[in-house]
């Protein structure tokens, strides 16, 4: 065979394969399409339609006055079935609902909508998403009357996809606490702690895929989720609001790492205010739980005092007296290898147990330490035991730190740990385990467990309530109790906070300022804090303020703290009018006290010596105005005329009182100094009045 014949042959053979391929393909094609076209079709429907879940709405977080801390609003996705509609209501409303999605959306042209809208018409799609955007209620029902869309889902064509969002009507207020849960399941907070019950149960129901998304078929066979259930806390909104002010201004002025604070019922345990604040380079926001937390967790310093003097008291039966007296020397003390050192440069020598708890002296109970657990420190770690700090409260919210209590048989155990753990170092606690053991004294003794949550609810159904729960029936005699109350009353009366010394109420509690360790060292950075309860007397309740790594001269916790305590506890005190005691029992405490008045209306002064009980007595006078001396137990009103062409006496006058008086003399006033009355005047009193009338008044 030739070459030519070869070459012939061989391309007669491909070209016939290429036919039978051809062949073969066209066979293919036609048996698909209308030998198993419905098969293939039924096939193809039945992977298009699927179960998916139609999610649960989840339950609203209350505060302790049914103010929504929390809750889900309804979003909306904008889809549409354009087959839906017929020839003439589509033909006459296209137009003006291309315009009008283009208007609201304002991001593609009218045409845009248009041909979109058309082509899935003429391509028989039914089901396309107009925007991903997605809308609120009010929006909704706008939309619902455009046209088409008026038509309604059966007639027009409009599906409106619900999606929900979580929304906190506060803003951040409370953000850490009110938490958050994400995709995953993963999150903080009450959202976490409680997501069982406030999830609710998922339904389910048919959709069918198609392009641009998911449409849903109403077939009947739906399973209606059960949606999730309330949950009222005990947050006092109002004195969140106050305590997280209060603690956001003293974190920038002192250019702090982060701090936090708790207010709680002493009675109760109820948590009426959890604030934690963390720095960011936009300011302070609520970036982690501080206060319940492992990173909160730390070396507590003089706020852990209390315990040590609870243990000492409890272990010598009371035989250790407020009025025993310590040596702390000149404020320098060597402890095996080490050097401890009070705070007051050269020492506070010779005080007494009390005054070592007021001025905070570590020298002071160090020493105390060594006397009394020197051969047994295994008893004083006890004595911790018993007082429930080596134990987790079983707080309601997810992620409370495990406090760590050293023991001597652990190997760090070292020749100055008792001493350490005594003023509050080489132990971990956090804020609200701190919190808790100052509560119980405040209450008595009985250690109750903190709550933040009273209820869980269904609508008006209860469907489990939260009771307040001791976890120690009797921290400590009854004895101790009254030394630790007055130890703690004498740290605000004389002590490192009597900065925050107040009239109207009075207030317990102890400084603490904690060094910290940085890279196995403690450095000169601190920890300042602050915890107690008011009023002292009846306690109502407890907080705590930490303020960590302040910057600046003043770092200790009298200075940084307790003020934060006090704008707190003030606030408090002045919405809670039970906690007040009747006038005159603030004005006058006994018969022999009598009120500092000096001069002033003679009816206003009868009218509220008449209301207090305070005997008073007018000698001879019917003037507008009067001086007053007191006598043993009575006020005497003497008169103060004011005459005409005389410079008045405004002296002893509130300056509410010396302004009516000058001014309806037509004085021109200065007014200095920055007191209550006035302590003296410019012009003597009864002199003539000359033409310029010009009078200055200094007030103290």
């Amino acid at each position: 065979m030739n070459i030519k014949k070869s070459i012939l042959l061989r391309v007669r053979i491909a070209f016939l394969a290429i036919c039978l391929f051809a062949c073969a393909i066209v066979y293919k094609v036609v048996r698909i399409q209308f030998m198993d076209g419905a098969k293939w079709k039924k096939i193809s429907k039945e992977r298009r339609i699927h179960y998916q879940p139609v999610f649960a709405t989840r339950g609203n977080i209350y505060s302790d006055n049914e103010s929504i801390l929390a809750t889900s609003l309804p979003f909306y996705r904008v889809a549409f079935d354009p087959t839906v509609a017929d020839a003439e209501v589509f033909n006459a409303g296209i137009d003006s609902l291309s315009l009008l999605l283009s208007r609201y959306y304002k991001d593609r042209s009218e045409d845009y909508y248009r041909r979109k809208i058309k082509n899935a018409r003429h391509a028989g799609r039914r089901y396309i998403r107009l925007n991903s955007h997605q809308i609120d209620y009010q929006a909704k029902k706008t939309m619902a009357k455009w046209p088409i869309f008026r038509e309604g889902k059966n007639r027009g064509g409009v599906i409106f996809e619900k999606v929900e969002k979580r929304f906190k009507p506060f803003g951040i207020l409370a953000d850490r606490t009110i938490g958050f849960i994400n995709e995953d399941k993963n999150g903080a907070g009450l959202e976490y702690s409680f997501n069982s019950d406030l999830a609710g149960t998922d339904g389910e129901a048919l959709f069918e895929r198609m392009a641009g998304g998911n449409k849903p078929i109403y077939d009947g066979t739906e399973v209606q989720p059960q949606h999730g259930y309330d949950i009222t806390t005990t947050i006092d909104i109002n004195l969140q609001d106050v305590a997280e002010n209060a603690l956001y201004k003293t974190l920038e002025k002192t250019d702090a790492d982060h701090g936090c604070v708790i207010l709680m019922e002493v009675k109760t345990g109820e948590i009426k205010a959890i604030v934690n604040l963390g720095k960011t380079t936009g300011g302070y926001i609520e970036d982690y739980n501080y206060a319940v937390g492992s990173q909160g967790r730390t070396e507590p310093g003089s706020t852990f005092k209390l315990a040590s003097m609870m243990a000492m008291f409890e272990y010598t039966n009371n035989n250790l007296k407020l009025t025993d007296t310590v040596d702390t020397g000149n404020g320098v003390y060597r402890i095996k290898n080490t050097t401890m050192s009070d705070s007051k440069h050269g020492g506070n020598g010779k005080i007494t147990v009390q005054e070592v708890f007021e001025k905070s002296s570590n020298i002071g109970v160090a020493k105390l330490m060594e006397k009394t657990f020197g051969n047994n420190p295994q008893a004083y770690v006890d004595y911790l035991h018993k007082f429930g700090l080596d134990n987790t409260l079983g707080f309601q919210m997810e992620g409370e730190a495990r406090p760590f209590i050293k023991s001597p048989s652990d190997r760090t155990w070292y020749g100055t740990t008792l001493t350490s753990m005594g003023i509050g170092y080489e132990l971990k606690i956090s804020p609200l385990q701190t919190l808790a053991f100052y509560n119980a004294v405040a209450n008595n003794g009985v250690k109750v467990q903190p709550i933040i949550v009273k209820e869980i609810s269904k609508a008006d159904n209860v469907i489990q309530a939260f009771q307040t729960r001791v976890l120690v029936d009797k921290i400590c005699s009854d004895e101790t109790l009254k030394k630790l109350k007055a130890m703690m009353e004498g740290v605000v009366a004389r002590g490192t906070a009597r900065n925050i010394l107040g009239t109207d109420y009075k207030v317990a509690g102890k400084t603490g300022t904690a060094k910290k360790v940085k890279n196995g060292h403690y450095v000169r950075a601190y920890s300042a804090s602050f915890a107690g309860y008011f009023p002292a007397d009846n306690p109502k309740y407890s907080c705590i303020v930490i303020i960590d790594d302040p910057q600046g001269v003043n770092v200790y916790g009298g200075d940084v703290a307790a003020p934060v305590f006090k704008e707190v506890a003030d606030k408090a005190y002045a919405r809670d009018l039970a906690m007040h005691k009747p006038l005159q029992e603030r004005m006058i405490p006994n018969k022999e006290s009598l009120p500092d008045v000096k001069a002033g209306n003679f009816d206003d002064l009868t009218l509220i010596c008449n209301k207090i009980g305070i005997s008073n007595h007018p000698q001879g006078t019917d003037e507008e105005w009067v001086k007053v001396e007191a006598a043993k137990r009575s006020l005497n009103f003497k008169p103060n005329p004011v005459l005409g062409g005389q410079v008045p006496d405004v002296t002893g006058l509130t300056l509410r009182d010396a302004l009516y008086i000058l001014g309806n003399q037509h004085f021109e006033v200065n007014v200095e100094g920055t007191g209550k009355r006035v302590k003296k005047q410019s012009l003597e009193p009864g002199a003539a009045i000359d033409k310029v009338k010009q009078i200055t008044i200094v007030l103290s």
